[in-house]
Order: structure tokens, then sequence, then C-alpha cells
């Protein structure tokens, strides 16, 4: 089912086409990049934090992994996520299915560094069955960003 929000914020980007309804649940990186044929670290993983007793959401790679050190140095708090039972009340949208569009406009919203290394990404549209295909620049266009930044780590391509 198309979460309606997240449909219609992506119709008037001109983006509605993106978005994608799987048969199976994409609940996980593993599950969400079997079900849209892609490499795990396409998948753009949506967390939610609480940075200042407020939410903040950061989007990376499925391969990237929080660092504390380099999060702190952003947020000057330790990665504290949002506890499961409160996503729903805080972002509007169930776990596995938290998505950088159609976010409360009180949340702010940053982009890892981990996935300009890819042509697309494929985040949540709203629930657990459906994704986006996005260039990491339209993402960051279209979401009202903070910005980039550097939280992740596991990801770094060998030099």
């Amino acid at each position: 089912m198309i979460n309606v929000k997240v449909k219609e914020f992506l119709d008037n980007k001109g983006l509605g086409d993106r978005l994608t309804e799987h048969s199976e649940t994409i609940d996980t990186v593993e599950h969400a990049a079997q079900q849209i044929g892609c490499t795990e670290p396409e998948i753009a993983k949506t967390l939610s934090f609480i940075v200042d007793e407020k939410p903040v959401i950061v989007v990376m790679a499925g391969d990237g992994k929080v660092n504390s050190s380099k999060f702190k140095s952003v947020f000057h708090t330790k990665p504290h996520m949002i506890p499961r039972e409160q996503v729903v009340e805080i972002t509007g949208f169930q776990p596995g299915g938290v998505c950088p569009f159609a976010v409360p406009e009180d949340i702010p919203i940053w982009l890892d560094v981990s996935m300009k290394r890819f042509e697309y990404v494929h985040p949540a549209g709203g629930n657990e069955f459906t994704s986006v295909k996005i260039t990491p620049d339209e993402l960051e266009k279209i979401t009202d960003t903070q910005g980039w930044c550097d939280v992740c780590k596991g990801w770094e391509e060998e030099a």
C-alpha cells in the first residue's frame, strides 16, 4: 500500500514515478536489496536519532555503520536512536519504512557522504513495502536537507 503523504510529496517534486511497491517486505537492508535488485550498500537507510531532546534523521548507505566519534563531532552528543516504540509517533512512519520524504517540518534531515559514490540510492518510501530510486543529488535537492555529513564507518572504499 502506497503512503499517500510520500506519493503526494514525490508527485509535487516531479518524482512520483520513482516510487515502487514491492510484494515482499524491504524492512532491512538485506530484504530491500533482494526486492529491488541492487547491492546492499545502494540501499539508503534512514535512521532517526534524538539530539538535544529533538529528533534528527540521517540517511546513509546500506553498508554504513554509525561511528560514535564522527557522530559526536557533528551533533555534539553520542548517537541515541529513537526507541522503536516511539518511531511512528515522532516521525510519522513505521520502523522499516522511515524515509526522508514528507517528514514533519521540525525534523532536520542530514545526508551521509557514504551515499555519494552511487549513481542511484534506494530509500524507503514511507512503509516497509515501498522504495524510491533517486540520485544522491536529487535526494539533496528535494528533501530540504541540512546538508551532507560524515558520521559513518565501514563503507570507506579501499585506497
